[in-house]
């Protein structure tokens, strides 16, 4: 599709509503404008029109914006049409649009223009469909952050914090004869200090907003009747999973999603996990290690007051030393587990928490017992603080590129150390800058690009 075409789209949700939007975009929006409404608007004014079908007659009557290029969201010459939000309404002014040289818009592609006529970068973009997208007050504030341009001019400083560091190693290669000490100079371990609180410092904001956007998936599981969907339920506070006495009543698994003080939570009930006594329980039994190797953590729950009238020889779970259970071996390494210690009210035990490896918190599912400990716990270990802490929203990719031009500065500054390879170091310097460019789209693939505006809603 052609990027000159003038493109137009429904911007507003579908269904009917009060008022709904029709979305113009391109250098044909003046004659369009001209036919469509009787003359083009004055600029960036509201104006009550008519809007006109083939014959003269009138579609509708509404509000009419016109932005003249550059002036515009996206760069170009934009009209936006606010009629009455009926379904047939919207469709006959998109039709007209279309009979008027108009193409439909491709998901994403009003962003996507924004972005292309350096109205805005990846990120900026990104944030504004991340914006529409938030589910709590802290992750649209983050969005907004980010769609105003705070995440992607931090990383502009840090780039040129880089570029700081390059000038001066470069100076030491061009001149090879002098006599520098190029890292005992004082300014220079500044700047390298600088360089490294600076990753920290973005870093944190970006994965608090990731934290934001995407949320944490957590897995209960454990062996059967261990009170996992209890537990489940009592997260909710709400009955949502059926609970009974007879081992396996889970089958199948079983999402809900939740907020920890603005922290999205997936959670995810599974079978028990046991020798399948049928088919349908072996079925179950396959999601649930399925769910557990997708996990960002495992929380496995354990009937306390079995294991403490067990008589086992090994350590009960409840015992000081916190010895791990046998099963946690088979459990995927790459998961962090939290060992849930439930019905801790059927044998008097206190609610508390205790680390190691894994962490273990005594809750009671049926009284509520240590579920504040557990609800923490969960915050802690994805590293979310309460409120908004000045989070930026970001996604993987972003966190990826952050990591990777944070291991190439470090290794450029360990190689100089070791070595004092200066050409080397540049180089690193360099693809490191290379990696925050990918970001802000400054380094960006014609793929990247597809996958980014392709997510975005139609109109925007």
């Amino acid at each position: 599709m052609n990027s000159n075409d003038t493109i137009a789209a429904i911007a507003s949700a579908p269904g009917r509503a009060a008022v709904g939007i029709v979305r113009l975009s391109g250098s044909d929006v003046p004659r369009i404008a001209g036919v469509l409404l009787g003359k083009v608007p004055a600029a960036r004014r509201a104006r009550l029109a008519r809007f006109l079908d083939a014959d003269g007659e009138s579609i509708d009557r509404g509000v009419a914006v016109y932005y003249p290029a550059p002036e515009s969201f996206t760069g170009e010459h934009v009209l936006e049409l606010f009629a009455h939000g009926g379904v047939l309404v919207l469709d006959l002014l998109m039709r007209r649009a279309l009979e008027l040289g108009c193409r439909a818009a491709r998901p994403g592609e009003f962003s996507e223009r924004a972005f292309l006529n350096g109205k805005m970068d990846i990120a900026q973009a990104e944030a504004v469909a991340d914006l529409i997208d938030a589910g709590t007050e802290a992750a649209a504030r983050a969005a907004v952050r980010s769609m105003q341009g705070e995440f992607s001019a931090r990383i502009h400083e840090l780039q040129a914090l880089l570029t700081d560091l390059r000038v001066h190693v470069e100076a030491a290669i061009d001149f090879p004869d002098e006599e520098i000490d190029f890292l005992s100079a004082p300014a220079i371990t500044g700047r390298l200090a600088r360089v490294l609180e600076s990753f920290g410092a973005i870093e944190s904001a970006a994965r608090q907003g990731a934290l934001l956007r995407e949320g944490l998936t957590v897995v209960i599981a454990g062996k059967p009747n261990a009170g996992k969907s209890s537990l489940l339920n009592r997260l909710l506070g709400d009955d949502i999973a059926i609970v009974t006495d007879a081992p396996g009543t889970t089958r199948d698994v079983l999402r809900q999603h939740l907020h920890l003080d603005g922290l999205p939570l997936n959670l995810i009930d599974t079978a028990g996990l046991r020798s399948a006594l049928d088919a349908a329980e072996a079925e179950g039994i396959r999601r649930a290690w399925q769910e557990m190797r997708r996990a960002d953590r495992i929380l496995y729950v354990v009937d306390a007051s079995s294991a403490e009238s067990s008589g086992a020889p090994a350590p009960s779970p409840l015992s000081a030393q916190g010895a791990p259970l046998p099963e946690l071996e088979s459990l995927p390494e790459q998961v962090p587990v939290t060992l849930v210690l439930n019905k801790i009210d059927l044998i008097g035990h206190p609610a508390g928490m205790r680390e190691g490896m894994p962490p273990r918190v005594f809750v009671s599912a049926r009284t509520g017992a240590g579920l504040d400990l557990l609800r923490n716990h969960l915050k802690s270990s994805a590293g979310y603080r309460d409120g908004e802490s000045g989070a930026l929203a970001a996604r993987r990719r972003h966190l990826d590129a952050l990591a990777r031009s944070r291991a190439l500065a470090e290794g450029a500054v360990q190689a100089l150390g070791d070595s004092q390879a200066f050409e080397l170091f540049a180089e690193d310097l360099k693809l490191a800058q290379r990696a925050l460019g990918e970001i802000t789209g400054e380094v960006s693939s014609e793929d990247l690009l597809g996958e980014i505006f392709g997510s975005f809603c139609i109109g925007k």
